[in-house]
């Protein structure tokens, strides 16, 4: 019986208080959170008291207004906020809690704080000191939370930490979360921390559903197992699901020291393939070169990538470049064997490939390079150009020393062919010819100094003299050699000597006893028009430069060889003439 009359007066007392208090109420000064900016928002229903210990009234604390202390209860449409203490304001439908505040919405989403205010009109609130946020896809702690029922978002920009149930951690400065749809909006810099990788950016928009993350600023997705592979983007989206990024501008793909770079990119960073579309660009610094292409792919597990679709390559030199183009380029690391340490880079390319440097050209089928060594392969028809020389075969390798930036040696394996020019401030048609099985070309300074050819070895060379008082050149003729082994020794670009060793057979013929046939073999071929001449024709099947034409010296033969027929038709004996009787 005492408690319910106690119940009823409690009841009366705040009746009264509903109707009389409310002059004193002036006081009240809201945070301009609260101010309402749409009239239908003007909605919420009356706060309702629940329960409570005890309550009271001071005239001068609180504005005069009923404060309810102990175990407090207080419900607005499905929301309910208990606390350790609750100033009413009845007539602002106003409640400031005080002491282990939790606010409990409908759709489960519960906040903490050590002080709140909320709105009853607005349904809006401001919850104060040590504030949680949990609902079934994480937990938001932060010093001010600000929460907006009728959208039901929640926003702080006082520095927060946001805990996923994936297991990830978010840290941002300023945040607004949507708890219908899971979506949050970071703004300013932010990071995302997993056990796998790290999230850097200045702006992104996370749902927490779908688990993708859209980015609107300077990005970075760094992986923490090995952080110099990471991906760089202006503008694009993450999906934690499934590892994929979707990477849209000024974006970036480092993988293993090497940039990849596009006008649109992929990455997956569970399985780590990526490709990149449009101006495709595999920047390696350590190589000091870079691949161009429409489209490129990278294997990070492989260590390895791919660009296509009309690719070159560019190779930086402290003095040159070397230009290479073809249909495919393919890179790739290996250990070193010698050194657990460290890695070989090596690089593939296929079909119609084209070198241009200023020292050396060429052309071949595909083409094999081991960067680290300085090793390169040409094979399928390859032809090199080096100055007014030209060399041919079924395979050509050129050896170079990577750190002093030089070519060593070259060999030809099979049907070796070098052709130079006799004389390269003429035009006549005299060319040095040294056939064999292989061959091997050893450089000075970056230019042919030995040549040495092995195996059914011939040439053709044209031999001259120097007359020592006038230094004046007179050609003496041209020599054919057939030999096991053949050395030919350079001067100063020019052919000065050859030895043939092994069964030599040395013949020399005087100009006047050699005719121009016999000045070539049978698949002379120099070639012109194929030869690349300036960086930009590696883009070409061929520049198809007009071929030179060369002028033929064959006088002396030919008036030898009219002397020759006039004698032998005047040293032919007479045939006696016979007379009919």
């Amino acid at each position: 019986m005492k408690k319910s009359l106690l119940a009823v007066l409690f009841l009366v007392i705040i009746r009264i208080f509903s109707q009389d208090i409310p002059a004193q109420n002036q006081g009240l000064v809201k945070d301009p959170f609260f101010n309402n900016q749409n009239p239908q928002e003007q909605s919420g229903k009356k706060v309702q008291h629940k329960h409570s210990d005890t309550f009271g009234v001071s005239p001068d604390k609180y504005e005069g207004n009923p404060v309810f202390s102990g175990n407090v209860v207080f419900e607005q449409q499905g929301s309910v906020l208990t606390a350790n203490e609750v100033v009413w304001y009845q007539k602002e439908n106003f409640l400031k809690a005080i002491g282990n505040v939790v606010l409990t919405s409908a759709d489960g989403s519960r906040i903490t704080a050590a002080e709140m205010e909320y709105d009853g009109n607005t349904q809006r609130g401001i919850a104060r000191k040590n504030v949680v946020l949990t609902d079934p896809k994480q937990t938001i702690k932060t010093e001010t939370l600000y929460y907006d029922k009728i959208p039901n978002t929640a926003y702080f920009n006082t520095g927060g930490t946001i805990y996923s149930n994936d297991g990830s951690v978010m840290y941002t400065k300023s945040a607004t979360y949507n708890l219908n749809s899971k979506m949050i909006d970071f703004v300013g810099r932010s990071n995302i921390e997993t056990d796998k990788y790290t999230i850097v950016s200045d702006n992104i928009k996370q749902n927490q559903n779908t688990g993708v993350s859209d980015f609107f600023g300077p990005t970075t997705i760094r992986d923490k197992k090995n952080p110099i592979n990471y991906v760089y983007t202006e503008q694009g989206s993450y999906n934690s699901k499934t590892g994929e990024s979707f990477l849209n501008k000024n974006s970036r793909i480092h993988n293993n020291g090497k940039i990849l770079t596009g006008d649109k990119l992929y990455f997956n960073r569970n399985t780590g393939f990526g490709k990149g579309t449009g101006n495709v660009m595999l920047d390696d610094p350590r190589e000091k070169r870079y691949i161009k292409g429409g489209y490129g792919e990278i294997y990070e597990k492989k260590d390895s990538a791919m660009i296509t679709d009309k690719p070159y390559f560019v190779k930086i030199f402290a003095n040159d470049s070397l230009y290479m183009s073809a249909d495919k380029f393919l890179t790739f690391q290996r250990q070193d064997s010698a050194n657990s340490l460290k890695k070989k880079s090596f690089l593939r390319a296929f079909r119609k490939v084209r070198i241009f440097k200023s020292n050396m050209q060429g052309r071949s089928d595909s083409l094999s390079f081991n960067e680290t060594d300085g090793e390169m392969h040409m094979m399928r028809k390859p032809i090199l150009w080096m100055g007014a020389k030209q060399v041919t075969g079924d395979e050509i390798r050129v050896y170079s020393n990577p750190e002093k930036e030089i070519t060593d040696s070259i060999r030809v394996l099979g049907n070796a062919f070098a052709i130079s020019k006799a004389d390269s401030l003429n035009i006549k048609d005299e060319f040095n010819q040294i056939k064999s099985k292989n061959m091997m070309v050893y450089l000075k300074d970056n230019a042919i100094d030995i040549a040495k050819a092995v195996g059914n070895a011939q040439a053709i060379t044209y031999a001259d003299d120097t007359n020592e008082k006038t230094k004046e050149v007179t050609r003496i003729g041209v020599a054919l050699s057939t030999c096991g082994e053949i050395v030919a020794h350079f001067t100063e670009k020019k052919l000065e000597q050859v030895d043939c060793n092994i069964g030599a057979n040395t013949d020399t013929y005087p100009m006047s006893k050699i005719s121009k046939d016999q000045r070539f073999f049978k698949d002379f071929n120099w070639n012109t028009k194929d030869r690349p001449q300036k960086w930009g024709d590696i883009f070409l099947d061929t520049p198809n430069y007009p071929e030179i034409v060369y002028e033929s010296d064959n006088s002396l033969f030919d008036r030898a060889e009219a002397e020759r027929k006039k004698l032998e038709e005047k040293n032919k004996p007479k045939t006696p003439v016979r007379v009919k009787k």
